[in-house]
């Protein structure tokens, strides 16, 4: 076979086998893999994104279907995202729901001493222990050994008519007075408003009764009624103490003040009881009555008046203000002893209370010495 003729580029002829083009096609293979490399990463990208457009979708749709189900029907997890989503609810400002004449005391039970608390030295006051507290500011403002334990004597019957007051809920109820009530106020020689047995009384009568005559028929006669039974209401007044937080120095065994061993507080606790009480609308208002008629009986058609002896007496003496609320007391252990409330001229709310004059007389005349000195 006889060779052929080509022509180079440079118009010059050679004879010989034709030449391949190396070059060209070295150049069509790389620009095809260029190309299905282009493809390819075009191709990865296009599906990332729509993979992400798919998620982001789908989180919507999770969203949008979670408003419109109710939160009891959606799953936990969802429950909490929904609720950590609502805004938090605006503060809610506290109400003070106490009386108005008592907003002004001071919050709790206890009190301070601070460097103005004065010592009683005075030869004017001769009970042995005495204090007096500014119920506003929660402070000591005078005292005489206010924390040495005695025995409350009939100051108990604050606490009675505290824990009697929480627990009442008919004034106009009645109760007939048993053998056994006049029997133990006999017994232990106790005052008495002089309700007779089976005489049926109003439950208003029994709380007034305590406190202005401070008579133990009408106190038993009120915690049995209150409670089921005397030892049953010792109990309630125990619990109060404890929820006053002065059970760690308070303890009473009757409701009456008769003396035990066992029955005991200091003056501060005697302070702060007398405080609870006064916070008591009901309570609040028996302690401050001057005067009280009881309701008409078969055995008194006509009731019988009776009244607190301490109000009675200090009402025209200079205590710097007016003396609101009281209750005496008196057993041999803790002689003459009163707790009392009182609004000075300047419109402060104090507890005075005091223990072991030598008579009652003593212990009114105490109180206002107190009152004069330390009240401006």
């Amino acid at each position: 076979m006889g060779k052929k003729r080509y022509r180079t580029l440079d118009n010059s002829y050679y004879i010989g086998r034709k030449p391949r083009k190396k070059k060209i096609k070295g150049f069509v293979i790389a620009g095809v893999c260029a190309a299905l490399v282009l493809i390819t990463t075009i191709a990865v990208i296009f599906l990332v994104l729509h993979k992400k457009n798919d998620e982001s979708s789908e989180a919507e749709d999770i969203s949008t279907i979670a408003e419109s189900i109710p939160e009891e029907d959606l799953p936990v997890e969802t429950q909490q995202e929904v609720v950590e989503e609502e805004p938090e609810p605006e503060p809610v400002e506290e109400v003070d729901e106490r009386s108005p004449e008592v907003q002004s005391f001071a919050r709790g039970y206890t009190v301070e001493t601070t460097g103005s608390t004065a010592e009683i030295v005075s030869e004017d006051v001769i009970s042995e222990n005495a204090i007096l507290i500014d119920v506003d500011k929660a402070e000591v403002i005078a005292k005489k050994a206010s924390d040495v334990r005695i025995s409350p004597a009939s100051m108990t019957k604050i606490l009675t008519i505290l824990v009697a007051a929480e627990h009442v809920e008919n004034l106009d109820d009645t109760f007939t007075i048993t053998r056994d009530i006049t029997d133990y106020s006999f017994s232990n020689e106790c005052s008495i408003v002089g309700f007779e047995v089976d005489e049926t009384v109003t439950v208003r009568d029994l709380m007034y009764g305590t406190i202005l005559p401070s008579g133990a028929d009408a106190a038993i006669g009120l915690a049995t009624y209150v409670a089921g039974s005397h030892e049953a209401f010792v109990d309630l007044m125990n619990q109060k103490l404890e929820e006053l937080g002065l059970s760690d120095s308070a303890h009473f065994t009757n409701c009456v003040g008769i003396y035990d061993e066992n029955h005991y507080c200091t003056l501060t606790d005697m302070a702060m009881i007398l405080k609870a009480a006064v916070e008591n609308d009901l309570a609040r208002e028996i302690l401050s009555a001057h005067k009280y008629t009881t309701s008409p009986t078969e055995q008194h058609p006509e009731g019988m008046t009776i009244s607190n002896w301490f109000l009675r007496r200090i009402e025209d003496k200079d205590t710097h203000g007016t003396v609101l609320c009281a209750k005496t007391g008196f057993v041999n252990q803790s002689g003459c002893c009163a707790a009392s409330y009182s609004i000075s001229n300047s419109g402060g709310h104090y507890i005075c209370v005091s223990a072991n004059a030598w008579s009652s007389w003593r212990c009114i005349y105490d109180q206002v010495e107190i009152y004069e000195t330390y009240l401006n």
